[in-house]
């Protein structure tokens, strides 16, 4: 019956990290393979899905925010709404009561349900009130091995090499939304690399919640890095994001040392202070991090370093912050994402813990880090003036067309002028950086020999 229907115009909508960011492309495989089509425009789609984050409390307001505007559109025809990822499986109660505008409720490891689904939602409609489709059940062995995920067109592919999480981090509800962690057969792995390089894909990203606890058959991440940084075509590797508590010396090695796989570590800190780690479970002290900090750049000084925070966490004290603010100050951290503590449903801090510290003080804190870390990021960009980084192009600068942006080896946007310029996206160019802002290079394009 599927087959003889004109094709459902589908709308998906990405919120939250990379691994949304890949999980949607895994979605829209899966949907073309059933025959389904795309629209950028939700007011011309059969389908308007939603694919969300569960730790971000921006993306978690946006979601609900585009739920309450589809309200109307939902109203005026036969609209099916579809809620998928983390927030889908957080949050079901929630989502499906009878109330709500969302017939199809999909969590990370039932993507390959998502077709059925979907029609069956679109012909419960066409028959009299929704029937609500609903697949939340986690799995010890989705890693959705066999499917190559429909990519936007680009320079970068994003690569799960894992899923899910066994960490437990008291703030993060990743385990119960994405299950336990499992990693994929390598050799997959190197054949999805293989296929992008295939299609022009310049660099790849390694995801994971824990990259850097990857084991496969003996095959552990440094091994797997090092030979996805081997297959032809692909000039850069990154990765993220690995966890301090368990960084092997062979994946240091691997970052210092091969020419493709990218000086750029970003290692999650959190908090500086010892008791906040400790009720977070992030199971290292400070003096361990420093320690894992000091072996880096022993390693390798052109390693550029970025980190999470979070401010505010329970109990957080004044003078426990001021313990952050200081390891802060001591690293130089080239970026970091900073972040007022949020309290997520069914973590293990919702069930224990008070979110105590009041909003206000959270401000505060995140707008001292921020000061602190736009006057790091400033004076490290700047002494990078006069220098030659190599940048691999990724296409027109967001403020001009008539300049091209790219990212250096260290993960820094590098913006210059095109002039008569005949490089393209994918390029690797050497630019001599003139000028610098907190977040980016400024430079000139050097004449290739």
């Amino acid at each position: 019956m599927y087959e003889k229907r004109a094709p459902y115009q589908v709308h998906i909508e990405t919120f939250g990290c990379q691994m949304n960011e890949y999980d949607t492309e895994l979605v829209r495989a899966l949907l073309k393979a059933r025959g389904f089509t795309f629209t950028d425009d939700r007011e011309r789609a059969d389908v308007v899905l939603m694919n969300t984050c569960a730790i971000r409390e921006h993306a978690h307001n946006k979601v609900y925010g585009h739920l309450a505007d589809l309200k109307t559109l939902k109203r005026q025809r036969n609209l099916v709404v579809g809620v998928l990822g983390c927030m889908a499986q957080n949050l079901k109660q929630d989502l499906i009561d009878h109330e709500s505008i969302v017939d199809v409720l999909v969590g990370p490891d039932s993507y390959r349900r998502l077709p059925d689904l979907i029609v069956q939602a679109i012909e419960s409609q066409e028959k009299g009130p929704t029937r609500k489709g609903l697949a939340v059940d986690l799995s010890e062995y989705e890693t959705y091995e066999d499917i190559l995920p429909e990519r936007a067109e680009g320079i970068n592919a994003w690569i799960a090499v894992m899923r899910g999480c066994d960490n437990f981090c008291t703030f993060c509800v990743v385990p119960y939304t994405r299950g336990r962690e499992r990693s994929r057969d390598p050799q997959g792995i190197v054949r999805e690399t293989q296929h992008v390089a295939s299609q022009g894909y310049k660099q790849v990203t390694l995801l994971g919640q824990n990259v850097n606890s990857y084991r496969y058959d003996g095959w552990d991440f440094s091994r797997l890095i090092t030979a996805v940084a081997e297959v032809p075509g692909i000039e850069r590797v990154r990765f993220t994001s690995p966890h301090p508590k368990d960084f092997p010396p062979s994946l240091l090695d691997a970052v210092a040392g091969h020419p493709k796989i990218c000086k750029h570590i970003h290692l999650p800190l959190q908090a500086g202070n010892d008791r906040i780690l400790q009720l977070m479970n992030r199971t290292y002290t400070r003096n361990e991090y420093l320690a894992l900090v000091e072996k880096i750049r022993r390693r390798s000084s052109d390693i550029t370093l970025t980190t999470d925070l979070i401010c505010g966490f329970s109990t957080e004290s004044e003078e426990e912050f001021l313990d952050t603010y200081e390891i802060v100050r001591e690293v130089g951290y080239h970026a970091a994402f900073i972040f007022k503590y949020s309290e997520r449903k069914h973590t293990i801090a919702a069930r224990k813990y008070l979110d105590d510290v009041p909003d206000k003080i959270k401000a505060d804190r995140v707008t001292r880090l921020v000061d602190l870390q736009k006057g790091t990021s400033l004076k490290k960009n700047r002494g990078m003036v006069g220098r030659t980084v190599q940048v691999l192009v990724e296409g027109d600068a967001k403020k001009s067309s008539a300049q091209w942006m790219g990212r250096s080896d260290g993960n820094i946007t590098v913006v210059w002028e095109k002039g008569g310029s005949t490089v393209r996206p994918g390029d690797l160019v050497g630019v001599r950086i003139t000028d610098a802002s907190v977040t980016t290079l400024f430079g000139k394009e050097l004449a290739s020999r």
